[in-house]
């Protein structure tokens, strides 16, 4: 009798799902307890569209934290090991979200709207509950809440064009990493110019669901000169990229150091932080372990399902783990992540890695594996 999965209202629909319907997505996963659209085509041809194109993804499962209240700034600084008094309004920034034990509890991007409104736009894990916890022993006047708000992101190196036709080029200039407010033709917006995939890219933030299907097909329009087409988060071009998954390649169990983010960690910035001693420590021993870019011998490999056990040249013994691999067709190989011992990860170094077609050579390289500056996301 085959396996079956059964369907919950727990699960929730974005907004965006019936429209993700109407224009192909073929399969769901679930991301936050909502339903995230997949293949609308196969993985490569949504790559090369992302990357020569334009792609329009609905990821309304990045579900927003929303901290406001007089003590934002001091609360939000709180929450992270980055140094947010410099943070301008309007202003995005990637963060860590630490406990007491130095585990990254979450990556989300960080948007500043206000002087006392900070949004956290978060990757699957309940932050939402973990900062409301934090902000009950913080005795700081803030308000932790989740609020209608639900994202798309505008990915491919047409996209710029696509804003401009949407927002008007006079309007629209934003720089790598800043947001604005605004409204396409009445709907209620915030966006930044920030993405998944270090391609030229925008996330742009509804900010009433009632809307949802008629920001989708404004998009949709605004693009059909450019090329558009919907894509599902991109596994490859974030692998290109050096992006981590959070939940596949870091979680709780991993700290900063050992993800290779120390330079999302400030720890001789002022006032306290979540993990700030776990850090000092960590930062002070030194780590045993750390995530490493790897390229995977052989034939083209799917995304893999469950992690990859790495083991010795010659296969005597497990030594660590593939988070993730793919192939990447404009390389022509295949690449991904390894956590793997400190005396490991010196690019060149060879091991073996057991796939599901059998044991593989496996060489540690630097990471990212393409435009290593960002240079196609910070093009002005």
């Amino acid at each position: 009798m085959p396996t079956k999965f059964v369907l919950s209202p727990r699960i929730r629909k974005s907004p965006f799902f019936e429209a993700t319907v109407r224009h192909g997505a073929k399969t769901f996963s679930v991301y936050n307890r909502m339903y995230l659209p997949f293949g609308y085509a196969d993985p490569e041809t949504e790559f090369w569209n992302i990357v020569r194109h334009v792609t329009l993804w609905d990821v309304a499962v990045q579900r927003i934290v929303e901290i406001t209240g007089p003590d934002a700034l001091a609360f939000a600084n709180l929450l992270t090991p980055r140094d947010l008094t410099a943070c301008a309004v309007g202003q995005c920034k990637y963060v860590l979200i630490t406990n007491p034990d130095g585990g990254i509890v979450n990556d989300p991007v960080l948007l500043r709207l206000g002087e006392d409104r900070f949004w956290l736009s978060r990757a699957d894990s309940d932050l939402l509950l973990w900062t409301q916890g934090v902000a009950v022993h913080a005795n700081l006047e803030v308000r932790v809440a989740e609020p209608d708000v639900s994202a798309l992101q505008l990915q491919g190196p047409k996209s710029r064009a696509v804003m401009e036709a949407l927002l008007g080029v006079e309007r629209f200039g934003l720089a790598y990493f800043t947001m604005t407010e605004a409204e396409i033709d009445g709907i209620p917006v915030v966006v930044s110019r920030t993405g998944w995939t270090a391609e030229l890219g925008y996330e742009i933030y509804l900010r009433d669901s009632a809307r949802a299907d008629d920001l989708w097909e404004r998009i949709m329009a605004a693009g059909a000169d450019h090329g558009i087409s919907p894509a599902s988060p991109s596994r490859i071009r974030r692998i290109e990229a050096g992006i981590y998954d959070y939940g596949v390649d870091i979680d709780a169990s991993v700290n900063p150091y050992e993800a290779g983010l120390e330079w999302a960690v400030n720890l001789d910035r002022g006032g306290n932080f979540v993990g700030k001693a776990a850090l000092t420590r960590i930062a002070a021993a030194g780590i045993t372990r750390r995530m490493a870019g790897i390229e995977v011998g052989g034939a083209p490999l799917d995304y893999n399902g469950e992690p990859l056990p790495v083991m010795k040249a010659g296969g005597a013994g497990r030594i660590g783990t593939v988070t993730s691999c793919v192939y990447s067709p404009r390389l022509k190989k295949n690449i991904g992540y390894a956590m793997l011992p400190l005396a490991d990860t010196k690019p060149g170094t060879e091991r073996t890695v057991e796939t599901s077609d059998g044991v593989r050579p496996l060489t540690v390289v630097e990471k990212p594996f393409f435009d290593p500056q960002k240079k196609l996301a910070r093009e002005s």
